[in-house]
């Protein structure tokens, strides 16, 4: 439920009433709207015709000015010009401070305790709280109390009846934060668009890097290949002194034959200790 959504509601009693009430009558109900709980927009009731017709008479016009000060104005209105309406019972002083809370978290996000003292004409920072606390209770603002740096965070407030030529400076606003926000989006969309640029970019770089890379190992694979068939040729026949066609790379049997003792070891010798020479025996002399 959004905040104030209920207001209206309970207005709708004292307006049923204000149409038939003129003078004294009219000035009570007044009264009664701004002391009556939950009662916070007043809109409705100033526009009625018997309701203006208060500031025509000197007896009731202030009557008139204190609906006008609970409608749009705030607590430091009524400070600055206390004559100018009826004497406020307790009821009406809190009501109001809470509107003004409204009025001030309306224009700031953040407001300080020192300002919101003065404005409020509030002795301690105990009694500040507790009027802050009860707003957000009653549904006028949402946000914290951050006593740390003495401040109220606020997140958003209910909305306030406008003053009379508030209007277009409401739409003045409007039209400066609609080109603000049209400004905010367009840098947002160039961007995106910078970003999607970029994107592609670099997309397209790693598909060409990932391009080369598969020639480059492609390449490198054939050459390896060439390089090994080369070398197996280079490993295998060969040509003798006398043109005759040789295995380079294997023993020829021939050679281990031949390069045994004497020329006489074979394969099947290979390894073995050669047999030692019989000694000639020394023929004995007979006599």
């Amino acid at each position: 439920m959004d905040l104030g959504s209920n207001f209206s509601a309970k207005l709708e009693p004292f307006l049923l009433m204000a149409k038939s009430l003129k003078g004294a009558a009219a000035a009570k109900l007044i009264a009664d709207a701004t002391s009556a709980p939950g009662v916070f927009v007043f809109a409705e009731l100033l526009e009625l015709a018997n309701i203006q017709e208060l500031g025509k008479s000197e007896t009731h016009a202030k009557s008139l000015a204190l609906l006008e000060l609970f409608a749009y104005r705030t607590y430091g209105d009524y400070m600055q010009n206390k004559d100018g309406f009826p004497p406020l019972n307790a009821a009406q002083t809190t009501k109001l401070k809470h509107l003004s809370i409204v009025s001030l978290a309306s224009e700031r996000r953040i407001l300080p305790y020192p300002d919101l003292l003065r404005a409020l004409d509030t002795p301690t920072v105990r009694e500040l709280e507790d009027l802050i606390i009860d707003a957000i209770y009653l549904d006028l603002l949402r946000g914290k109390l951050d006593q740390k740096h003495a401040q109220l965070e606020v997140e958003y407030t209910m909305g306030r009846d406008l003053a009379p030529g508030a209007v277009l400076s409401v739409l003045a606003a409007l039209r400066s934060w609609a080109e603000t926000t049209a400004a905010v989006l367009g840098t947002l969309d160039a961007k995106l668009g910078e970003v999607a640029r970029m994107g592609a970019a670099r997309k397209e770089n790693a598909a060409a890097h990932e391009k080369a890379l598969g020639v480059a190992l492609r390449e490198a694979a054939d050459r390896a290949k060439d390089k090994g068939a080369r070398r197996g040729m280079g490993m295998g026949l060969g040509q003798g002194s006398g043109g005759n066609m040789y295995y380079s790379d294997a023993m020829d049997v021939d050679e281990m034959v031949g390069g045994g003792v004497g020329g006489q070891e074979n394969v099947k010798g290979k390894g073995r200790k050669p047999t030692q020479e019989s000694k000639p025996q020394r023929k004995r002399n007979r006599f």
